[in-house]
């Protein structure tokens, strides 16, 4: 009844975003706008990501997650609210980002908003771009405060130098930013729940400082959270492909494949899984369905599907998402 999902992006312009998404995935951004991401499955209030292909199109995420939730979701579970457990955006900073946090399931409720632990695969980076993300070694909560008040807030956070290939896990709790000069691929927990802790003195897009949320903030960090490491995991090679772990975790898994062009790999089914498409292309087959996937794709394989079959267009690198 199902078969492999692709859906049209979702792009929201950020006063940190730019046009990279063009460049890079040929998105169809809109002209004139910095776009800072583009959220390509998504199950939000207002933001119901469309099918683009096949029997479904025009359907959207909300509708199938309504219609269809056992024959999606297998034994995955859905967000606390009932909503599909994942969301999948890609990011294009060209300034910045918030210092920020996300709350933890602990502090989430108690100011109305929900957790997120996510991953960051870096697709692209400028010369020099790096991440803040965890604390420096010894910083305290006393002089993180302190440090708010004085405006020298990001003197407290670790910073770590990225190219593209490299990913970063980011649990509820953990500070974080995206520097300037990144595009990342953004496997997150269903929420859009973010408390800026400092934004770097500047305006939003309707010219007025945007919000700040110290005090949730600060009840939501985790101060013990010193100096995270980029993900170490080597590749493991099995004939024309090789894999590697990148997030293991009861929320979700994730795996980075690379296939040299001509490959084949088969998928096991019966569990939600997600593709998506860093460089390359590759067509994804399951039963008579087939869809054909180029860089910056995302596509959906409902846990009803039994097996699927990946064949690569072109050297090609992608994630696998398993939702547990």
């Amino acid at each position: 009844m199902l078969y492999p999902l692709v859906f049209q992006p979702i792009f929201k312009e950020r006063v940190w975003g730019g046009r990279e998404l063009e460049r890079l995935f040929a998105k169809p951004l809109p002209a004139g706008k910095t776009i800072g991401e583009s959220w390509e499955i998504a199950d939000r209030p207002g933001d119901a990501s469309v099918v683009s292909n096949g029997a479904l199109a025009g359907k959207n995420l909300r509708w199938l997650m309504e219609t269809y939730p056992r024959e999606i979701l297998g034994s995955a579970r859905p967000s606390a609210k009932g909503y599909f457990p994942i969301l999948c955006k890609i990011l294009d900073a060209r300034d910045k980002l918030s210092l920020q946090v996300h709350p933890p399931a602990a502090r989430a409720a108690e100011p109305h908003g929900e957790p997120k632990t996510e991953m960051w695969f870096i697709a692209d980076a400028a010369p020099g771009a790096e991440l803040y993300v965890g604390l420096k070694f010894g910083v305290t909560r006393a002089e993180f405060d302190q440090r708010i008040a004085d405006g020298t807030v990001a003197d407290c956070f670790h910073r770590v130098a990225v190219r593209a290939g490299d990913a970063m896990f980011l649990p509820s709790g953990r500070v974080h930013a995206i520097g300037a000069g990144i595009v990342i691929f953004e496997i997150q927990q269903n929420s859009d729940t973010t408390y800026r802790v400092f934004d770097w003195n500047r305006v939003g897009l309707d010219g007025k400082p945007r919000a700040l949320h110290v005090e949730e903030s600060l009840a939501s960090i985790n101060f013990n959270d010193f100096e995270p490491r980029l993900v170490q995991s080597m590749f493991s090679v099995d004939g024309p492909s090789r894999s590697r772990p990148i997030v293991r975790d009861p929320l979700f898994n994730v795996d980075c494949l690379e296939l040299k062009s001509g490959a084949r790999v088969r998928l096991e089914g019966r569990k939600l899984q997600i593709l998506a498409v860093v460089r390359g292309g590759l067509t994804v087959k399951s039963g008579a369905d087939a869809v054909t996937l180029a860089a910056g794709q995302f596509c959906l394989l409902p846990a009803e599907l039994d097996k699927t079959e990946l064949a690569a267009n072109a050297d090609t690198s992608l994630l696998r998402v398993e939702a547990n």
